[in-house]
């Protein structure tokens, strides 16, 4: 398959590499075709291993006991996978618990990694399963160490060689290099092992050698949308600026794609990266605000960022990013109806509009129209850019919840706001009696307004707060 490489398996207590540790380690080496190498030991993981994990693998806590410690058998496996690419079924699994371990004993652990189950998706696109024991059913393989680490281990490597006699040698050979070269793709300068990255919802923040990030993004699939940003490095200038610059990459999850978005947009806003084009702050933000007299002049007033009022909203037409782009949308639409220059506060002095005088007026400055019709008309005009009126009589809750991860997260808005995103009742209780300011964001309020007429399709479940 490869010209050297290790596969490996680990058992674990388990499944977060942070907080839980190794008490399996398995190891065959495998150079020009031939087994060279083939180590197991147990490993004390100086924590109790749970009942639950006790009879998936079958180690106890006996077992483990007079087992050597994860520093004691670190160089023997330095010494295996030295030269060679780590292949494992699900290798960011086993690599993130290799680096953590390492990562305590104070040392690096540099080696490219090829995932069995990516492979298995290449080389059988046919079938929608590839964990092991899919693998097993479809080609008739058994084991009676199935989730012990050698155990598996033979059963990734009797599949390696079921897939060489099926498919033939070369296009296993050809896949697994398709797959390295992806690693491949990776910045020279990078310090962060992309395999730690997980698969799911998220933003990831991607820093240079200061403190302040160069780019922020979101994506429902974290690893990917980042492996993409370097994929495209040779295509796109900035990718390829950020691809040299970039020395580590830092990640949030969150419950699904309205916590990525919310909490992109925050962070954008807060640290101002300096390849984020969009989801800047904005102090420019205005709105016009429709007087509610027929007879006041100008019946529009330019209301700007800082007295944006969401209880307002509903005598508020916009928003736009600038003075500029709300006079000239005013403009338009005002030719576009026959709109008085006059009575918007567009144009200054009396008598007739120049509007009127070449027939685009239908005179309610010189006494032709009715000041009530024209205000109407201009109701009518504005009304698709009517901002929308707060629909609930205080604070409400979207719950999102990640079937796959199990984390759910409950988002507080209150008048087109973000207030906080909680995942316990005692954060819920201080969003909800929390007395700040809030502070519009355009962002929030059209990602909102979206998320609340499609909650139901998105899987998220509204909840609302009686008013305190």
């Amino acid at each position: 398959m490869l010209p050297c490489y290790v596969l490996l398996d680990l058992e674990t207590t388990g499944g977060n590499p942070v907080h839980d540790r190794i008490t399996e380690i398995a190891a065959v080496r495998i150079e020009g075709g031939q087994e060279v190498a083939r180590w197991s030991t147990l490993v004390n993981p100086g924590t109790a291993i749970s009942s639950f994990i006790q009879n998936l693998t079958g180690i106890s806590n006996a077992m483990v006991a007079d087992a050597p410690g994860f520093e004691e058998v670190a160089p023997r496996l330095l010494e295996i996978l030295k030269g060679a690419v780590l292949v494992a079924h699900n290798v960011r699994f086993d690599h993130g618990f290799l680096l953590n371990e390492y990562s305590r004993l104070e040392q690096a652990l540099r080696v490219k990694t090829l995932c069995t189950v990516r492979l298995s998706r290449l080389l059988y696109p046919q079938h929608k399963s590839h964990g092991l024991d899919a693998i097993m059913q479809r080609h008739d393989l058994k084991t009676s160490a199935r989730h012990r680490a050698m155990g598996d281990v033979e059963m990734v490597l009797a599949w390696l060689g079921i897939a060489a006699q099926e498919l033939g040698a070369e296009q296993v050979k050809q896949h697994a290099q398709t797959l390295l070269q992806g690693s491949a793709a990776l910045p020279p300068l990078l310090e962060t092992p992309v395999d730690q990255i997980p698969e799911s919802a998220g933003v990831y923040l991607f820093f240079g050698e200061g403190p302040l990030p160069l780019y922020i993004g979101k994506s429902i699939k974290l690893r990917s949308r980042v492996m993409s940003h370097f994929q495209a490095a040779s295509r796109e200038p900035r990718e390829m600026r950020i691809a040299q610059e970039v020395r580590r990459i830092e990640w949030v999850e969150t419950a699904g794609e309205l916590g990525a978005l919310l909490l992109e947009a925050r962070l954008v806003k807060d640290k101002q990266p300096v390849y984020n084009r969009q989801l800047r702050r904005e102090r420019t933000l205005c709105a016009w605000q429709l007087d509610a007299n027929p007879l006041a002049r100008p019946l529009l007033t330019l209301v700007r960022s800082d007295d944006l009022q969401p209880s307002q909203f509903g005598r508020m037409y916009g928003v736009y990013r600038s003075k500029n782009q709300a006079i000239s949308s005013l403009r338009e639409l005002a030719d576009k109806h026959a709109l008085c220059l006059h009575a918007l506060g567009l144009e200054s002095g009396k008598g007739r509009c120049f509007a009127h005088q070449i027939g685009r007026c239908k005179g309610v400055c010189c006494g032709e129209e009715k000041p009530e019709l024209h205000y109407l008309r201009l109701q009518l005009a504005l009304a698709e850019q009517k901002l929308q009126v707060w629909p609930h009589a205080g604070k409400v809750g979207l719950r999102e919840h990640n079937p796959q991860t199990g984390r759910t997260d409950l988002h507080i808005f209150d008048q087109w706001c973000h207030l906080a995103t909680v995942q316990d009742e005692a954060e819920l209780e201080d969003a909800l009696t929390s007395n700040s300011s809030l502070a519009f964001d355009l962002d929030t309020y059209r990602l909102l307004l979206k998320h609340l007429l499609t909650q139901q399709k998105k899987g998220l479940e509204l909840r609302v707060f009686d008013r305190p």
